[in-house]
């Protein structure tokens, strides 16, 4: 009996030990925190402020990631499938985003789409595209008026023969149309019905490099944390009102900055940057879209050296974590110096030990700006 109550006093003592184990994850309060995984550095650095002491917050992506071409490991989306929440953009900026969400959902893991009722900036894939288009006009309609004067000098003795011709063929074309036009309607009818599962990803998504829209981020990350944990409302509500000033004293920053430029323009490797041309009248010219891998044609470089070299501008801008080699090529072209934006995908090694956060990154693009718009 004595032996029994030895071994049931153990296995107290050892359940007891595993229940410590397993609360290194709480608030100094003795509530458990609120494990939650990011993507882009923003939202990792909001969520933290806004959190505070009720949450734990993991990023998905390694230092210097690339937000469009990452993809997370097995081991790292299991890690993922025992959060609380994933928080990502919903506009497209993470490419793993979609097949990570069906996972997750299925874990019973909160899906928070940050960048929900925000309207994103719609630009040109390149920012040459009205041109081309242009030129295509004019050439479908140079080959109209061709083709037009060609039916004119016809000979008309086969008329009556052609006219049989194109009836029959006019029937034979009805009838294609007519099953191309169900077909069409099937496939839009298709379309129509996967879209709503989908977040709307049609245009710039690079939406936290604006703080004003940040301001949106923030306060969708804060009502699904005020969900999530509703006995800590307070407190969230709280930091995201500090967070919310933050963020529009930064603004202003940066009006003041693109206002007191000599010019507006500046000269960057990846167009990262249309919210600034949006929100304080600042002029980008993308040596590739919006997209690393969206590449100029040889005519559209051409234009591009050809614009920085009528603006005399001195400096081509890289991001801090996308090789730019054909920016490079501009660069030594229009003999330029190399300047650093960065676009807060994600942290770097030094950005991490520097401990680095969502302001201090964009007051150093402030000095970087001051630097090519002067």
């Amino acid at each position: 009996m004595k032996t029994k109550s030895i071994f049931i006093a153990m296995m107290l003592v050892s359940f007891t030990f595993l229940v410590g184990c397993n609360s290194d994850n709480q608030a100094s309060d003795g509530n458990e925190k609120l494990t939650i995984y990011t993507t882009i550095f923003p939202l990792e650095d909001f969520t933290k402020k806004i959190g505070g002491d009720h949450v734990d917050v993991k990023s998905v992506f390694p230092a210097g990631a690339d937000a469009h071409t990452f993809e997370p490991s097995t081991k790292t989306m299991s890690e993922m499938a025992s959060a609380d929440a994933f928080i990502y953009t919903g506009v497209g900026a993470e490419g793993f985003a979609d097949k990570a969400k069906g996972v997750l959902e299925s874990e019973d893991v909160t899906i928070v789409a940050a960048g929900d009722r925000i309207d994103l900036h719609n630009e040109e894939e390149h920012g040459h595209e009205n041109e081309s288009h242009e030129e295509e006009h004019n050439h479908d309609s140079e080959d109209e008026a061709h083709d037009h004067e060609h039916e004119e000098d016809h000979d008309h003795e086969h008329e009556g023969e052609a006219h049989e011709e194109d009836h029959d063929h006019e029937h034979e074309e009805e009838a294609h149309e007519e099953e191309a036009h169900e077909e069409e309607h099937n496939h839009e009818h298709e379309e129509e019905e996967g879209h709503e599962e989908h977040d709307h990803t049609d245009g710039d998504p690079h939406v936290w490099l604006d703080p004003s829209l940040s301001i949106t981020l923030a306060e969708n990350i804060k009502n699904a944390l005020v969900e999530l944990k509703p006995e800590a409302k307070e407190d969230f509500e709280a930091n995201f009102e500090t967070l919310k000033s933050d963020l529009e004293k930064l603004d202003s920053e940066f009006k003041e900055t693109v206002d007191s430029g000599k010019t507006n323009k500046i000269l960057v490797s990846h167009a990262a940057y249309g919210y600034w041309e949006n929100r304080y009248g600042l002029e980008q010219i993308s040596v590739t879209g919006l997209s690393p891998t969206q590449e100029p044609s040889q005519k559209q470089l051409t234009e591009i050296i050809n614009t920085a070299k009528e603006n005399e501008i001195q400096y081509v801008i890289f991001d801090q974590n996308i090789s730019g080699q054909i920016a490079e090529v501009v660069k030594k072209e229009i003999k330029a110096e190399a300047l650093v934006l960065h676009n807060l995908e994600a942290a770097t090694e030094e950005d991490v030990k520097n401990e680095e956060d969502y302001f201090s990154l964009m007051r150093q693009n402030l000095e970087t700006l001051k630097k090519a718009l002067n």
